[in-house]
């Protein structure tokens, strides 16, 4: 019988471990048994909680992209102009919390997965969904007409230093894709201003 009150603190530890599981294996390829055990519980008890696998694997992408947009809404307090907020939108894409081995891992598996998991490809399209609305309200006041490719690019240039380091087997690099993906920002503004 589980223990009152316990409840939210476990299911949390199910969905952390899930997210630890599926980096240490690479894939979603990953057990209730498994993660139940990194989480310190039984099975039986993951099960109770989350009735199945999908569902904790869902639960831990609802985690990540929670922790996601909680970095952004710090990231972006106190700035001021569209520059400085999209400036944040990269801080908070690739800041250590986010920008993690097993981060990567999930965000990767969760890509391979949304092609045959309806879930997945749920919430997948939420992720896009946010970031597009994100990147295009900093950039219609700077672009006007320009902003959904600007947009576009930016958001796939973000997934494209999570496929990349995926595919890597040294440590992330979080500081260093920031300032590329800055420094794009900034030369395609300079380019706007002067045209």
């Amino acid at each position: 019988m589980p223990k009152i009150g316990m409840e939210p603190v476990r299911r949390l530890a199910l969905v952390n471990a899930a997210i630890s599981e599926i980096g240490h294996r690479g894939s979603l390829d990953v057990t209730v048994t498994q993660i139940a055990k990194r989480a310190g519980v039984s099975s039986a008890l993951a099960h109770h909680y989350f009735g199945s696998k999908e569902n904790i694997l869902t639960a831990a992408m609802w985690r990540i992209l929670a922790m996601l947009a909680a970095d952004l809404r710090d990231a972006q307090h106190g700035k001021k102009t569209p520059i400085e907020r999209l400036h944040a939108i990269v801080d908070a894409s690739f800041s250590d919390r986010n920008f993690r081995p097993d981060v990567i891992a999930a965000w990767l598996a969760f890509y391979v997965s949304a092609q045959t998991s309806n879930d997945a490809h749920r919430l997948l399209k939420v992720y896009h969904r946010r970031l597009r609305s994100n990147l295009l309200h900093e950039l219609r006041p700077l672009l006007a007409a320009d902003a959904e490719r600007v947009a576009e690019t930016i958001a796939a240039l973000i997934d494209g230093f999570y496929i990349r380091q995926a595919l890597r087997t040294e440590a992330p690099d979080g500081k260093a894709a920031v300032v590329a993906t800055k420094a794009f920002i900034d030369d395609l503004m300079k380019r706007e201003t002067i045209s």
